[in-house]
């Protein structure tokens, strides 16, 4: 038996201890590798549970103090901040108020752990009363256009406000813009904006490869940010298109982005993997909302064990080529693997 040719390999030498496991690993996990995402409310000393995201919470600005400590304690480095205003209206003028949520949640953030990164995401759908992430072609809107569908997204008209809210976000001290609308040039359009206000240092990540997903119900209700009519298919990718994916990569590359994401990240790791092939900036991919809620329920039915099977869909992430992946696991994941 020892003769045989096809035995003097063998692969599972490799695998024989848990340190040689550990020694040889291709692909690292750790707290440094993850960002949490957070659902910030106006009020005091709130903090209201979220059914479909267990563990999750929407908060109110003055606990970010505490939370932002926590995450640094963790080995944490960064947040994706997500504004929920107490005011809605057809152009979202919360985002791009100085005294709105999401400037007043950067602002304590930074006082409180200036160097927390913080990721501001930009889009509009969680301060329009419609929902959709722009302005829409409606008669009476001073954007009205008549040869346009009503309720269609005005793609140019928004780029205006997205540059607007990107500028008050960046002065209020968030480190990256984080624009998840999939419009035609919102990267060049927030890129100039910041440069002509003296905030070149400020970068963008951004949502370059955005897919019309049926993994962000769990979402739509902490950031109260689902349609009220229609959907997103129009300025959204197509779920069977990889091609589409990478043009939209390039695109966001040269128009300046910094930081390019890929969303969702588990049904599209062959879009991960080949926007990794693709481009030498850096990757995040999103782990989302639904995602980690049926991990979760999964685990709560006592099909799955929890603990094992997000540490290991966070390293098939990381395997695939994200340099950092925003997640709902971030905090548990960080206490598992210091644990």
């Amino acid at each position: 038996m020892s003769g045989n040719p096809d035995l003097r390999r063998r692969p599972r030498r490799l695998r024989s201890s848990p340190a040689l496991r550990q020694l040889l690993a291709e692909t690292d996990l750790g707290p440094a590798d993850l960002v949490y995402p957070i659902f910030v409310i106006h009020g005091a000393g709130q903090r209201r549970p979220l059914p479909s995201l267990p563990g999750q919470a929407q908060i109110s600005v003055d606990l970010l103090a505490d939370e932002a400590r926590e995450l640094q304690s963790l080995g944490i480095p960064g947040v994706l901040l997500f504004g929920v205003p107490a005011r809605k209206d057809d152009e979202g003028s919360e985002n791009y108020d100085p005294d709105g949520i999401a400037a007043r949640a950067i602002r304590e953030l930074k006082d409180a752990a200036p160097d927390l990164l913080v990721f501001s995401d930009l889009c509009f759908c969680s301060y329009t009363g419609h929902g959709h992430c722009g302005i829409i072609n409606q008669t009476g809107s001073p954007h009205y256009q008549p040869e346009l569908p009503q309720g269609h997204l005005l793609n140019d008209a928004s780029l205006d406000i997205l540059a607007r809210a990107a500028v008050v976000h960046a002065r209020a001290g968030a480190d990256f813009i984080s624009p998840s609308g999939m419009l035609d040039g919102m990267v060049a359009a927030i890129r100039d904006a910041l440069d002509s206000q003296g905030l070149a240092g400020t970068g963008i990540l951004s949502y370059a490869a955005k897919f019309a997903s049926g993994f962000y119900g769990p979402f739509q209700h902490a950031a109260d940010s689902a349609p009220a009519f229609g959907d997103r298919r129009t300025h959204q990718l197509p779920p069977a298109n990889r091609r589409e994916a990478m043009l939209e990569i390039e695109l966001d590359e040269a128009e300046g982005a910094d930081i390019l994401m890929v969303k969702p990240a588990l049904a599209y790791l062959d879009v991960l993997a080949a926007a990794r092939l693709r481009t030498r900036l850096p990757l995040a991919a999103y782990q989302v909302s639904g995602e980690y809620a049926m991990l979760h329920a999964a685990a709560a039915n006592g099909w799955l064990d929890l603990r094992r099977t997000a540490l290991e869909s966070l390293l098939a992430i990381r395997r695939a080529g994200a340099d950092f992946v925003i997640s709902y696991f971030a905090k548990d994941a960080a206490r598992w693997l210091g644990g």
